[in-house]
Order: C-alpha cells, then structure tokens, then sequence
C-alpha cells in the first residue's frame, strides 16, 4: 500500500501554506499557543492509547472473557482494523486540523446535525476515557500501596486515590501546552522502556512459564454465557478500548506546528506502534502466569499485579508496579489535554450549556482553563457508581469505547459520501481511501453495537453494561439542547470580520 506523501519536500523550512491562515480560513481565529512539534503531536495519542494502562487495567477482564487466546489474537486483530480506522481519520484530519477535530470535520462534511452529534458522541467517549485511565491508575496504586504497606484498597480509598489524581491532572494541564508536550515526549520512552523492562523480566527471571499452546490457543469463559462466539468477541473489548484516544493527534493540532501533516502522521504512527509494544507486553504477562485462578483471586484486586508478584516477588514486583502507575498517569494527563480542547472547541461553536464559560482562554498560558476543570469535574461524576459496584468500572470503559468509537467513523462516513467534493489535504491516502475508509466503517459500526452487549450472565442490577444507557441517555440530552441551543450553534463558514474577531478576543482572560 502506498500513501501520497506530502506536497513539499521535508527540506523545506515551511509548508505552502501558513497554519494560523489555514486556520482562519477554516472559521477560526488563533486563540491557543502553537508550541507542540510533530513528535509532541504524536507523543500525546501514543500516551492516551498508553498500553501500559489500557492492557494492564483490563487483563483481569480479559483473562475471564475469552482467556490467553482471544486477548493475543483479539489484539492482533482489533489493530489491523483499528489501523484501517486510524489512516482514514487521519486523512480528514489533514484536510480540517482544528480542535474540534470530528465534530467540525462532520459539520463540514454532512452539515449541523451531523456535527452535533458527533459532538455529542466524542465528547461522552473523551470524559469516559478520562474516568476509565484514571479510575485504572487508582486501582494499581491501590495493588501498589497493598504490597508495600498492606493498603487494603476498598472502593472508598480507591475513590479517594482518583479524585487526588485528576486534581493532579487538572493542575498539570493548567501550566500549557509546552509542559503537556514536554510530559507526553517524556511518556513516549517511559512506555517504550517499560514494556522493554517488564517483558524482559518477566522472561528472565521466573523459572516456569506457560507453553506456547496455552498462551495462543487457551480459551477462558468465566462469563456464565454458553456460546464461545459471542464470548470472544465481546472479549474484543481489551483491545478496543486501549486502541481509543488517538483522536488527541487532532484536538490539539490547532497547538501544532504543520499540523496539516504532523496531526494525521501522529494519529497513524501512534496506533502501529502501540500494536507492536501492546501485543510484546500481553504476550510476555501471559508467557509468565504462574497460578491462573489465583491470579484471577488476587488480593492486590489487580490481576496483573499478582502476576508480577509471583513471578519476580515482592520486591520487583513493587518496582515494576511503579512503572506502569507512572505510565498511567502520563496517559491521564495527555487524556485531560484532549478532552479539555474538545470542550473548548466545542463551547467555541456554542454547542455546550454555559459555553461563554467554559470557551475561556488564559492569557498567560493560553490554555482554556474552565475546559479543564469541566473536564475532570465530569469524569469524576462518572466513576463515582464504582463505590457501589463491582462491574461499573467495565461499563465506564465501554461507556469510552461506544461513545468516541461512532464519532471516529462518522467523519470518515461523510467523506466517503462526499465523493469528488471533498478536497483532501496535504496528507491523503490516494487510492486506497475508498477500501480503508469502507473498512473503517463497518468495523465501527459491528464494534458499536458488540459492546452495547452484557458482558456477564445472569444479568442484573449488578452485571448489566450500561454503556448502552449512557449512549441512549447522552443523544437523548443531545436531542434536546439541540432544541434550545441550535440557534446559536454552527462552525463558522468563513471568518474574517473585525466583530467576530472581537467576541473570541474577549474570550481571553
């Protein structure tokens, strides 16, 4: 497959065209500090995606649903398609590189509604995300704080834990784009030097490991469901939900240098080499199970933990533990950054009850201060029912996946309806964006509606997903702001008057 380079040489100092005036052609004035590279760029997907937490917070779940064999195959497979989804959002985002990303790509492409609710849709899948990494690194701080001081980690402290977190994350954001850049640069070798040390160790250092055979053809079903079809594929969702948040490359290309090209170049490089480091780390966690039902039964609450428990002991285990909360919280922090410039764009467009609020942009740091705080506020509202329930943490992950999954495959859908009209940018997929866009599609959609599926049997009060719940209800809201707000709602068509100009000023605080 080839894909159409770029239209200047990579010696040239500077694009044809200036993004600041791409910028403002596309609607908007620049408002936010372009301080973050081509790297910064794809460094901050690369973190949300984050192996080290999408891989490690789900094990447990996927050592019950499906076992060894569907999370190494699911993994190799959820990637390829993943990567199809990945290269054809990709080629949108070049061709539109705002904050907004999807939402104002689909505006574009398919008009108001369309627009809003992508809108809708991303913004439930960015603060859902947030709720689920940081809910994650609550729980292995717990298994952390259990090892090396007998923490007993109840659902109270762990609560405690992911609100002390946020408030980490919220006030790290507050600080600018250059020390978010600078952390996700950071997270990239963290994460890549992590898998490297935690495979290696695992491999080295215990005596026993699990045959070949086990660990690729082994099916597991704790689920209570009979049928191993349907098992396996709502297994898929480890690997879904790690492969979400590489949309971040586009929610903050309006803070990139050359983002026409350097905003879709992270996108499609973050996925490929996740795929490669996260498919090394589940195979060497798995090569190293020592106790499979006690690994399961872990008093740590975090399965992964035990693993590196009795294959290293209590001492590197400990250690290796402290990477991956690390690794967490690195994908946490480029996690609020996303979100917090969705929120932005999308109050920008008036989209959002009380959008003069939170559209507000600090002068010192020209990052939208009231987007972050509105950010974190909510995703702490999500992960609150995990003190009352066992199962809400997976249906907080789902929640993630079902709510920014739709909103990839919407722009893309609208570009492929679009035909001849749509006018690619300076990174394009030439020939091949057609049957990777199709692609892309379809897998979105069967994805969309696997993990709107209960997960467990019976179902009940406890086990019920209610990710298909917090869909139904986040359109049915999205229906009805529309109603109030769908006046003074729309992406601007053309922008350049002294008036419009003046009202985002004023933004700035």
């Amino acid at each position: 497959m080839s894909i159409s380079p770029p239209r200047w040489s990579k010696s040239d100092p500077s694009p044809p065209k200036d993004e600041e005036e791409r910028l403002r052609e596309l609607g908007y004035q620049p408002v936010l500090a372009r301080r973050m590279g081509g790297f910064g760029n794809f460094a901050i997907s690369f973190s949300v995606i984050s192996i080290l937490s999408g891989c490690m917070t789900l094990y447990g779940f996927g050592l019950n649903t499906g076992g060894p064999a569907v999370m190494l195959w699911g993994w190799a497979g959820v990637g390829l398609f993943v990567l199809c989804v990945g290269m054809a959002l990709a080629e949108v985002t070049s061709a539109y590189p705002t904050s907004g990303a999807l939402y104002y790509m689909a505006d574009r492409l398919g008009g108001r509604k369309w627009g809003w609710y992508t809108g809708w849709l991303n913004l439930l899948g960015l603060l859902g995300a947030i709720a689920g990494i940081d809910y994650g690194c609550a729980l292995f701080t717990g298994a952390f704080l259990n090892l090396q001081w007998g923490f007993d980690p109840t659902p109270g402290s762990t609560m405690i834990i992911f609100m002390c977190i946020l408030l980490i994350h919220a006030t790290l954001n507050l600080f600018g784009v250059r020390l978010v850049s600078l952390l996700n640069s950071v997270s990239v070798w963290w994460h890549l030097g992590g898998v490297a040390i935690i495979v290696g160790a695992l491999a080295i250092v215990p005596s026993n490991h699990q045959s070949p055979e086990f660990v690729f053809t082994e099916f597991v079903n704790n689920t209570g469901w009979d049928s191993p079809i349907y098992v396996a594929a709502i297994g898929l969702l480890l690997a879904q939900y790690t492969f979400s948040g590489y949309d971040a490359s586009a929610h903050l290309s309006e803070e990139t240098s050359n983002a026409s090209v350097s905003a879709a170049r992270g996108i499609v490089r973050s996925i490929w080499v996740s795929w490669i480091a996260g498919f090394a780390l589940l195979a060497g966690l798995t090569f190293a199970i020592q106790d499979y039902a006690g690994t399961l039964d872990s008093s740590t609450g975090v399965p992964p933990a035990q693993i590196l428990l009795d294959a290293l002991g209590t001492g590197g285990a400990t250690a290796l533990l402290l990477v991956v909360i690390v690794a967490q919280l690195f994908c946490g922090n480029a996690e609020v950054a996303a979100a917090s410039r969705m929120v932005f764009a999308f109050s920008r467009d008036n989209a959002l009850p009380g959008s003069a609020i939170w559209r507000k942009v600090s002068s010192r740091t020209q990052t939208p201060v009231p987007a972050v705080w509105l950010s974190v506020g909510f995703a702490c509202l999500l992960a609150l029912p995990s003190l009352y329930s066992t199962t809400a943490y997976g249906a907080v992950t789902a929640i993630n996946v079902i709510g920014i999954t739709p909103a990839y495959a919407i722009p893309i859908y609208l570009k492929l309806r679009a035909g001849d009209r749509f006018e690619p940018g300076p990174w394009s997929l030439g020939r091949w964006s057609k049957p990777i866009g199709w692609i892309a599609v379809v897998w979105v959609a069967c994805v969309t509606v696997l993990f709107c599926l209960p997960q467990s049997s019976p179902v009940t009060g406890d086990t019920m997903n209610y990710a298909s719940i917090a869909l139904v209800t986040v359109l049915v809201l999205a229906t009805v702001w529309w109603f109030v707000a769908r006046r003074s709602y729309g992406t601007p068509q053309s922008y350049g008057t002294a008036r419009e100009q003046a009202e985002i000023s004023d933004q700035i605080v």
